[in-house]
C-alpha cells in the first residue's frame, strides 16, 4: 500500500494551539461528547501518544491493490494456507475504516478474507469526483474480487458497508453465496410501510424515527451540507476528534475503546485527509431492491444503535439465522471478535 503520511510537528502544533470553546453543557454526556473527557484525550495525543507505532501495524497489513474497472480499491488480502478455503469479505462503515476488522481477522484464518478500504474512506485511493453511492461501491467492490480470482463468497459487514454488502447480494446472487449484517440498511426504515409490516416491525420503525430525531444530526448535515462540515473537521484535528469519538463511545459498549483506540481511529481519518470524502455515502442516494432472497445470518448486539426484531429483518431479507448477543454494539467486530467471527463462520456454512 502507498506510505501513510507521518503525524508531524505541523500536526502537533495544530493540537497545541488548540482554542478550547465552554459551553454551559461541556460535561453533559447527552449534548455531544465531554469537555473534560476531551481534554484528556487531547493531553495523551500531544504527550503521550505515538502515531508511527500504529502506522507501522497498519503498513504490516498484506495490503493489495486491485484494479476495479476505471477504479483502483485498495484491500486487506488475507490468504488462508489452503487454496480452496471459503472466501469472506468483510466491509466497513462510518465514522471506521478497515481497522473495524483488525480483531477478528485472526480468527478467520481458515478462509481467504478480503478488507476493502471503501472508496473516500482512510486508506481508500484519493477520492476526487462525485457520484460515488453505495450501488457504485457494491459494482467496484464486485469487480475487484473478479479480479482476484475469486467467483463465490461469503459477505459481512455493517452500517455503510452492510447496505454495500445487500446490493452485492442483489445485483450478484450468483455470486454471493450468504449474508452476514449486523444491520438492516438503514435506507429502508424511510421508505417501509407501517401497514405492511409485523406489530414488533412497525413499533420498530417508531423507535427507528424517534432515534433519526434524538440521534441523527450528522446524518442530515453530512448529507445536505457535506462541503461546509468538511472544512471544519478536515482543518481541526480536535474538532474532527470530537465529531468522531462522540460515535465510536456512544455507539459502543462502555471500555470498547482505549485512548489509544480512539486516537488511532481518528488519526487515520486526519493522516488521510478523507473526513469529507466520507460523506460520499451520504449525499449520493442509494438505490435498494424490495426484498433479497440471499441466505442471511443477523447478528444482535444490544449497544447497536437501532438493533431490529427479527420480524422486520425478514420482510426484506432471507433471514436463516438471527442471532441476538449479550454484549457489544455498532462495532462488534472490533468489540466482540469472537462472536463475530463465530457468525461469520455460520454463514459460510449457510452458503455451502
Amino acid at each position: 500500500m502507498c506510505t501513510l503520511i507521518h503525524m508531524n510537528d505541523e500536526m502537533r502544533e495544530r493540537l497545541r494551539r488548540t482554542r478550547r470553546v465552554a459551553t454551559p453543557w461541556s460535561d453533559d454526556g447527552t449534548r455531544g461528547i465531554g469537555g473534560t473527557h476531551l481534554d484528556e484525550l487531547l493531553e495523551r495525543w500531544v504527550n503521550g501518544y505515538d502515531w508511527g507505532v500504529h502506522e507501522r501495524r497498519i503498513s504490516e497489513f498484506p495490503w493489495a491493490t486491485v484494479r476495479a474497472g476505471d477504479t483502483d480499491l485498495r484491500v486487506i488480502h488475507q490468504r488462508s494456507a489452503s487454496p480452496g478455503a471459503p472466501v469472506v469479505v468483510l466491509l466497513h462503515g462510518w465514522p471506521d475504516s478497515v481497522l473495524r476488522f483488525e480483531r477478528v481477522l485472526p480468527l478467520l484464518a481458515d478462509m481467504h478474507v478480503v478488507v476493502p478500504a471503501l472508496p473516500g474512506f482512510p486508506f481508500a485511493p484519493p477520492l476526487t469526483t462525485p457520484g460515488m453511492s453505495v450501488n457504485r461501491i457494491a459494482g467496484i467492490v464486485a469487480d475487484a474480487l473478479d479480479e482476484l480470482g475469486y467467483s463465490r463468497y461469503t459477505v459481512s459487514g455493517g452500517d455503510v458497508g452492510g447496505t454495500v454488502a445487500e446490493l452485492l447480494a442483489a445485483e450478484h446472487p450468483d455470486r454471493v453465496a450468504a449474508l452476514h449484517l449486523t444491520n438492516i440498511a438503514p435506507q429502508r426504515a424511510l421508505t417501509a410501510d407501517p401497514a405492511k409490516l409485523a406489530p414488533d416491525a412497525a413499533a420498530y420503525l417508531r423507535r427507528s424515527a424517534q432515534w433519526f430525531r434524538t440521534e441523527g444530526g450528522y446524518i442530515a448535515e453530512q448529507s445536505t451540507r457535506p462541503n461546509t462540515l468538511a472544512v471544519a473537521l478536515g482543518d481541526s484535528p480536535v474538532g474532527l476528534a470530537a465529531w468522531i469519538i462522540e460515535k465510536l463511545e456512544s455507539w459502543s459498549d462502555e471500555s470498547a475503546f482505549t485512548p489509544d483506540d480512539l486516537l488511532t481511529w481518528v488519526t487515520a481519518y486526519w493522516v488521510t485527509g478523507t473526513i469529507g470524502t466520507s460523506f460520499t455515502t451520504y449525499v449520493e442516494p442509494a438505490v435498494l431492491p424490495d426484498r433479497i432472497d440471499t441466505p442471511t445470518v443477523l447478528s444482535v448486539f444490544p449497544r447497536d444503535t437501532k438493533p431490529e426484531p427479527r420480524s422486520y429483518a425478514e420482510a426484506f431479507l432471507n433471514v436463516c439465522d438471527y442471532v441476538e448477543h449479550r454484549a457489544g454494539g455498532h462495532f462488534a467486530a472490533w468489540e466482540q471478535p469472537e462472536a463475530y467471527a463465530a457468525d461469520v463462520h455460520r454463514a459460510v456454512e449457510l452458503g455451502a
